[in-house]
């Protein structure tokens, strides 16, 4: 994918209206400080365009970046940060519930482990709450750069176990640092989710 044009064309909050997009969306959601706003950086060759932000649970709204006027990269907020009340966990989960079952047009939800470390209980909840939302999720191990090249398989291996994946779901390990795994995912994005949508 050539990344002529980005926009941050919508933002939504608790009480917003989501967008009634014509594009495809592709959505990415995982725990706070997993590195979700520098995964978007990366993808997108921008700096800054997502805030990165040492203090997690930064992203509270769901933000929409229209790509090439072709699609969406849809982020999703954060999950599991300790010091937001319960309360304002609980309207996050409700945004992204109403986000899953109200668009019409997300052809995809990627999830985001941190693949230094075994799925947390967060984790867990996460990825089976998506799968219960209808949705298949394909897993991002991110943070590729802060581990032994030698480590990596054994680490995806507790990845796929910890979250007791749906056979054949895919990891794709990815590093905003380097860009590895950057390729991989735009090519995985444009041939299964981009393509068919031009066939519809």
């Amino acid at each position: 994918m050539v990344i002529k044009s980005v926009n941050l064309e919508t933002v939504c909050g608790i009480t917003s209206k989501l967008p009634d997009n014509q594009l495809p969306e592709i959505a990415f959601a995982g725990k706070s400080n997993v590195g979700k706003s520098s995964l978007i950086n990366a993808m997108l060759n921008r700096k800054s365009l997502a805030r990165v932000s040492a203090t997690p649970g930064k992203t509270q709204t769901i933000n929409f970046y229209n790509i090439n006027e072709q699609m969406y990269l849809v982020d999703l907020p954060g999950y599991g940060y300790a010091k937001v009340s319960e309360q304002e966990k609980a309207r996050w989960g409700k945004l992204i519930e109403r986000y899953l079952h109200g668009s019409k047009k997300l052809k995809a939800v990627f999830l985001l482990v941190d693949i230094r470390h075994t799925p947390s209980a967060n984790d867990k909840m996460m990825y089976e709450w998506i799968v219960d939302q209808g949705y298949y999720p394909i897993i991002i191990a991110t943070k590729l750069d802060k581990i032994k090249r030698s480590q990596v398989a054994k680490n995806v291996k507790a990845i796929k176990e910890g979250l007791a994946l749906v056979p054949g779901t895919e990891v794709i390990p990815f590093s905003s640092e380097t860009k590895q795994g950057r390729d991989e995912l735009w090519e995985l994005i444009e041939k299964r989710f981009l393509m068919e949508s031009e066939v519809e």
